[in-house]
């Protein structure tokens, strides 16, 4: 379970608000992984409001036991995590969810220049280290960066504007993943 839990590293290059030429370096540690149904991308929803009642959990490692304390109270949690199957990235790209060709950081395709994730899911439990959760839509074994509590006051935003999906919405309604984002072989 929680014991066998490989810490995987995440070694990030940026270029930033550095000197022309300067590059930083960015690592991080998992704190965990997920167990979802997921095992591989196709066929997977695409986002964690179109797998509703797709159950999993988040599994902790040990030393992060105390970090949970008093996350219980809160209905949603935000999870930041490491697309650890998407490797390279096209900067227009063509959503699961639209037609049309796009501005990669318009979208939220997995295949990034820093493969990061976010979901925000329902929490419904934590046992030990354990949380459960609704709303999986990450593959199964997938990195957990941080747990952060979803907290409407701060996290919504109304009124707001969905850009290009605000009209591609009722032009297509695919809601699982296609081999389109699969890492090249």
């Amino acid at each position: 379970m929680c014991s066998s839990i490989e810490v995987n590293r995440a070694r990030v290059v940026r270029r930033g608000y550095f000197p022309v030429g300067d590059v930083m370096s960015i690592e991080f540690a998992a704190i965990g992984h997920v167990r979802s149904p997921f095992t591989d991308p196709a066929g997977m929803p695409i986002q964690p409001s179109r797998a509703r009642d797709v159950a999993g959990t988040v599994e902790l490692l040990p030393e992060y036991a105390e970090g949970l304390v008093d996350l219980d109270g809160f209905s949603h949690i935000i999870l930041l995590y490491h697309f650890h199957r998407s490797s390279g990235f096209a900067l227009k790209v063509t959503p699961f969810l639209d037609d049309v060709p796009r501005g990669l950081f318009s979208t939220r395709a997995p295949r990034r220049p820093n493969p990061i994730g976010l979901s925000i899911v329902e929490l419904r439990s934590i046992e030990d280290t354990v949380l459960s959760i609704v709303g999986v839509d990450m593959l199964d074994g997938t990195p957990v960066l941080d747990i952060k509590p979803y907290v409407g006051e701060f996290d919504a935003r109304t009124p707001s504007r969905g850009g290009w999906f605000d009209e591609a919405r009722y032009r297509r309604r695919r809601v699982e993943a296609d081999d389109r984002f699969r890492s090249p072989e």
